[in-house]
């Protein structure tokens, strides 16, 4: 009796360490994926922010530079179709993230020429308000580099812990899957043509 009793106490306690640690997983798991939903809520954050800038900063250019109209309106074409992307990172394809990405460019060099047009405006370049719009966005561009940045980063810790024995187990019974990450576009691979 003795012996029966003391298996079922060993049989229990090994059923209770796995559940403790079963838990322990399922739970970090969980937590990993809420960080990366909100990393990926900091990068849309800091593109919404972008995208707040540009009416302001397309009605400033708008003044000085009239007949420019097809400019402007590539802008704000751009602007429309990045925001009407719209991603959910714990389902998201490479080719919506592509998509996304795609559209943020779009919009990035969009704003770019519409910079260059700032060149053939010596007034606009010294209007305070055209600087102070411009040193938003540039800084805006940083952030989203570095909101981008940190996405990836929290996407490798949680792709690492899910793939990784024994949590692999508990990522597959309870459904976690692998998380994209930016890259970069096509384009940005390779390196611009500096003519003189």
């Amino acid at each position: 009796m003795k012996k029966n009793t003391l298996t079922i106490i060993i049989v229990i306690g090994v059923i209770v360490i796995l559940a403790i640690w079963m838990m322990n997983s399922y739970n970090s798991m969980v937590a990993l994926q809420e960080t990366v939903t909100t990393k990926w809520a900091n990068v849309e954050s800091q593109y919404q922010r972008r995208s707040d800038l540009i009416p302001n900063l397309v009605a400033t250019v708008k003044g000085y530079a009239a007949h420019e109209s097809a400019t402007l309106e590539g802008v704000v074409a751009a602007r429309a179709k990045a925001t009407s992307i719209t991603i959910d990172p714990s389902n998201c394809t490479p080719e919506q993230l592509a998509e996304y990405q795609k559209a943020q460019g779009e919009l990035g060099m969009a704003l770019g020429r519409l910079m260059a047009i700032s060149e053939n405006y010596p007034d606009l370049k010294a209007n305070t308000n055209f600087l102070e719009l411009q040193e938003q966005l540039e800084g805006t561009e940083n952030r989203i580099q570095v909101s981008r940045r940190e996405y990836n980063e929290t996407v490798q810790v949680y792709n690492t812990k899910i793939r990784q024995f024994p949590g692999n187990i508990v990522a597959g019974m309870f459904g976690f899957n692998q998380m994209n990450k930016f890259e970069a576009d096509e384009e940005a691979k390779n390196a611009p043509k500096v003519e003189f």
